[in-house]
């Protein structure tokens, strides 16, 4: 399928180019938008409130901004690695993913990425934007506010590609200006940096340390499943060095001063740990303390911000779903795909802001990605490790039924949280005896990078 327009960047019509390689006549951009493309969207209240969570785990200032900063790092370096694959290949990342897990394995992390970013990051981000137009424009209401979110991100989305680059690279702009703003006025908060000096002989809080790092992780690193995404579509000659540079940087720069901006406003609003999870709204909480003007401009700008961030997830979420490689037979495919997944995560986001527990809701969801996204991403860069210089695009439009990395995927993940998950619902027994928090990402990084490398090795099929 091609796109038939005779301006190649024309942000006004429908994409038709779905999973396909993206033609050269098709391909324009420049490596610095990807700067906007990953900043825009991290600049929401969602960012925030990883960043928030430090406090809610017990830690204290300067142990939340260290763990936000390692987390956001590991996952930034890997974003602007997987970034610089789009354009060569002229291929969507899941398809990329075919390399490394084969024809039928890649149905694991291209279903996941499809759940996790179509629907569920969709339904976090929503909530998120639905809150803060509400405290923004009360007369809506909480179901039209929840209404106009949806119907805005879902459009945006469904036209594709070139809307979405302009829209995140002008956004970006606006959104930039505002947090400026909110971050002076935060890091000036009388009490901002203040902390309570540790008992004597009080051991490192390794456990909120985890916690927290993982929960960044898991923000950051989630965009790393669809990071070709939006790189396919420029010239194949592209400098590849200052491309991953501005992806990751990018990502890594957005979310790690926005979460840093979390740690410090909800150290002065909860001053006692224990208070941060009764916080009804965190997002009136947080905005009550600009005086009120600026307030409804902070408003305005999360739920920018959301939309901005659920463009992404909305839309890269149907290009997982078609990576799966169903032949649904129709040339906007694409763009139906993405109506789709708007429907299903506004009726979950309906039942996320009618249940209203938004802290724990938010705290399990992004360790439940950093626990796929994690082994996918150390499968995939190992394989590209090993594949040595073959030609990526070419072998992912034929894929052969590899089970190398679909096995040292779903061990590693299933080993990972078995041993060392730490969440409400569920505590492994290696994080309880240990006490160490959260390392599933961590442990099932380096073992699915390990057991990927035996595997591929045993593998007829495997392309290494």
């Amino acid at each position: 399928m091609t796109n038939t327009n005779t301006n190649p960047a024309s942000a006004g019509a429908i994409e038709t180019n779905d999973v396909a390689p993206i033609p050269a006549g098709e391909r324009h951009g420049k490596p610095w938008h990807l700067f906007t493309v990953w900043s825009s969207p991290n600049l929401e209240f969602a960012t925030v409130f990883v960043g928030a969570l430090a406090i809610g785990f017990g830690l204290n200032v300067w142990q939340g901004l260290l763990a936000v900063f390692v987390g956001n790092a590991l996952a930034g370096i890997t974003h602007g690695i997987l970034s610089t694959w789009g354009p060569e290949a002229g291929l969507p990342q899941m398809v990329l993913s075919r390399n490394a897990f084969g024809k039928l394995g890649n149905l694991i992390p291209a279903g996941m990425s499809t759940l996790v970013a179509g629907i569920g990051w969709f339904a976090v981000n929503t909530i998120s934007g639905t809150f803060a137009l509400v405290a923004l424009l009360p007369a809506l209401g909480t179901y039209g506010a929840l209404a106009v979110i949806i119907l805005v991100q879902v459009g945006v989305a469904f036209v594709g590609h070139n809307l979405i680059q302009k829209w995140e690279r002008y956004a970006s702009y606006l959104l930039a200006v505002v947090w400026i703003i909110v971050i002076v006025t935060i890091f000036t908060l009388p009490g901002a940096f203040n902390s309570a000096a540790p008992a004597a002989g009080a051991a490192f809080p390794w456990a909120g340390f985890t916690l927290t790092a993982g929960a960044a992780y898991g923000y950051t690193a989630g965009w790393t499943a669809f990071a070709s995404d939006y790189t396919r579509y420029l010239p194949a000659n592209t400098d590849k060095k200052a491309l991953g540079w501005f992806a990751g940087l990018g990502n890594f720069l957005s979310t790690t001063m926005i979460m840093a901006v979390g740690v410090l406003a909800f150290n002065v609003l909860a001053g006692n740990p224990g208070d941060f999870w009764g916080i009804a709204n965190p997002t009136s909480a947080f905005t009550a303390q600009f005086n009120p003007t600026f307030g409804a401009i902070v408003l305005l700008a999360i739920v920018i911000g959301s939309v901005s961030a659920n463009i992404l997830n909305v839309y890269s979420g149907a290009m997982s779903f078609l990576a799966m490689g169903f032949n649904l037979g129709f040339k906007t495919r694409r763009a139906i795909m993405v109506a789709l997944a708007g429907l299903v995560g506004g009726l979950i986001s309906y039942l996320g802001v009618v249940d209203g527990n938004v802290g724990h809701q938010l705290d399990a969801f992004l360790l439940v990605v950093s626990y796929w996204v994690s082994p996918w991403i150390a499968v995939v860069l190992t394989e590209r490790i090993l594949s040595k210089g073959k030609d990526a695009g070419a072998r992912a439009l034929a894929p052969k039924s590899s089970w190398a990395g679909a096995a040292a995927f779903v061990i590693a993940t299933a080993v990972s949280i078995w041993g060392f998950a730490a969440q409400v619902m569920y505590t492994g027994p290696l994080a309880s005896a240990w006490g160490v928090g959260d390392l599933t990402a961590l442990v099932g990084f380096v073992l699915a990078a390990a057991l990927f490398v035996v595997f591929s090795k045993l593998d007829a099929n495997s392309k290494n």
